[in-house]
């Protein structure tokens, strides 16, 4: 079954969202099809999400992923020695930065210039036309996620972001809005987590079954 087809089985609230995740989806499978990354950022419990989302990303996530074999060749021929270590221990990747993740340039932008500029100063770094920002807030009215997306539609990322029923300032902004039915904090970041897992398990088929 589609994962989005059991996310909706399993969480029936989201099939009002059912669009949108298939949006979503359709962006990310776009964005890693023209060999292109995933930048993802929020705050508090959603900066948490970024890491596990990204986590999701550049490693298994329920499928094995074993290198090309035109890579471990080319593994054999510079270290034969350690070719047959190398070539296990590696996985695919679907490329994936978190930006909550980088303390010492978060706390130095934040204290020598603006605290709510650093996920903004990273995508202007990072991105590149074509790459994603995936932008989680509950409330949707976080200032620092709303300033990188509006730097990420400047230089031609596609924008997706995961908030609540509200949507706030930043859903009228991505490309795709996924407002989850939910008013709360903690009940809007609940059903987050089955939508993003649903994304990422979609990717993972898609790229390496």
């Amino acid at each position: 079954m589609n994962p989005i087809d059991k996310l909706c089985n399993r969480y029936p609230d989201l099939e009002i969202v059912r669009e949108e995740i298939t949006q979503a989806a359709a962006i990310l499978i776009k964005t890693y099809s023209e060999k292109k990354k995933v930048l993802v950022c929020g705050n508090g419990g959603s900066a948490s999400d970024s890491e596990h989302i990204v986590g999701e990303l550049m490693k298994s996530f329920s499928l094995k992923r074993p290198i090309p074999q035109s890579f471990e060749q080319l593994l054999r021929g510079k270290y034969p020695n350690d070719a047959d270590y190398l070539a296990e221990h590696l996985q695919r990747a679907l490329p994936a930065i978190s930006l909550v993740s980088q303390s010492a340039l978060i706390s130095a932008y934040a204290n020598d210039v603006a605290a709510d500029m650093v996920y903004a100063q990273q995508v202007y770094g990072y991105g590149q036309a074509g790459d994603c920002l995936l932008a989680l807030s509950t409330s949707g009215n976080s200032a620092n996620v709303i300033n990188a997306v509006k730097v990420a539609n400047v230089m031609g990322l596609h924008t997706v972001c995961l908030t609540n029923s509200d949507g706030g300032k930043l859903a009228p902004l991505c490309d795709v809005s996924i407002r989850v039915p939910r008013e709360t904090t903690p009940e809007a970041q609940e059903l987050h987590l089955p939508i993003y897992h649903a994304l990422c398990e979609l990717l993972e088929v898609r790229f390496f079954e």
